[in-house]
């Protein structure tokens, strides 16, 4: 690669975010002890929001967008040797330090996982912060003591990135997984994915503080009322990953379903997860979700098409996964 590269860089003018591609040089990076060739990134609700200026996702300016990269050490460290392929997602990427969007990036080392030697640079872009978010919230009903002769586990953003590749490793690891979409013409895609069962989307809040219990566990992208009514209808000791908010932020419910079933709710932060469970979640990732089903689930779009791209995914139209072609 040669000592320039290009970019797409936000800059704040006058007040407003614009983002337009850049040609830059290394000295223009941040600051972190490794350098890396990116091969590919992915498109993510956070990646549009940053894109299209929705929402206060990018703290501070000039910012590459981009919370996923892959590619290949060029200037190493004492456990990152040149050209060995390495992963990077969170720890304020795209947000707070340059991400993915561009040809390079500089990052502190103790953000770095080595790619697991069974996976592709794509394949690693194709689960992304959708999947590695989604692997955290399965080791965490597990943790809690959920298992596949516990009962129907729901998912809800079903046919987005995070709730199909939720799909995708619990039905592969046995679980009877519940589909919920706003989107009932994805049916198929979805059983296709291993949901058993699909249901509508939850629509106004739980007509009780506790409902007829239906699940044993859930995944939720949603939030907000969609929340609510699944901690009304979680049985006995279940346990309920919060991943997303794409419905809404706030939560109104009630004490109930915690001190008379015991309900967990569990919170799921990716982006600050410790590097031993980030390498634990990407070596299940590599061991535990089938190939056929992420080849299924993900597209390559080129980098060059970014600004679409993110408007797509904020208006609710794109299924599955994006990986995004930083060389095109």
């Amino acid at each position: 690669m040669s000592e320039q590269f290009r970019a797409y860089v936000i800059r704040q003018e006058n007040g407003a975010p614009i983002g337009r591609f850049e040609t830059l040089s290394p000295d223009d990076l941040p600051d972190g002890n490794v350098e890396i060739a990116v091969q590919y990134s992915s498109l993510n609700y956070k990646d549009g929001m940053a894109v299209t200026g929705t929402g206060k996702i990018i703290r501070t300016y000039p910012m590459v967008p981009g919370i996923d990269l892959v590619g290949t050490v060029l200037e190493g460290s004492a456990e990152f040797e040149p050209n060995q392929p390495v992963i990077v997602t969170g720890w304020g990427l795209g947000e707070t330090h340059w991400g993915g969007y561009a040809q390079r990036a500089r990052v502190n080392a103790h953000w770095i996982v080595p790619l697991p030697p069974n996976m592709t640079p794509q394949q690693a872009m194709a689960i992304g912060t959708a999947g590695f978010t989604a692997m955290l919230a399965v080791m965490a009903i597990e943790r809690n003591g959920t298992t596949p002769s516990s009962g129907n586990v729901l998912v809800t953003g079903a046919s987005g990135g995070v709730g199909s590749l939720a799909i995708a490793i619990l039905s592969s690891l046995g679980y009877r997984v519940v589909a919920s979409t706003g989107r009932p013409q994805l049916a198929e895609y979805l059983e296709a994915l291993g949901a058993a069962e699909i249901i509508g989307r939850y629509s106004g809040p739980p007509s009780r503080p506790m409902s007829t219990q239906r699940w044993a566990a859930a995944i939720d992208n949603v939030g907000g009322d969609t929340l609510a009514n699944i901690i009304a209808e979680t049985g006995h000791m279940g346990n309920i990953a919060s991943i997303g908010l794409t419905g809404s932020p706030n939560l109104n419910t009630t004490v109930y379903p915690f001190i008379l079933r015991g309900v967990n709710l569990l919170g799921i932060d990716s982006t600050m997860a410790p590097p031993s469970l980030r390498r634990e979640a990407w070596q299940r990732l590599a061991n535990q979700l089938p190939n056929d089903k992420l080849e299924m689930i993900s597209q390559v779009q080129p980098l060059s098409e970014i600004e679409a791209l993110a408007q797509q995914i904020i208006a609710g139209q794109v299924q599955g996964r994006v990986v995004i072609d930083v060389n095109a």
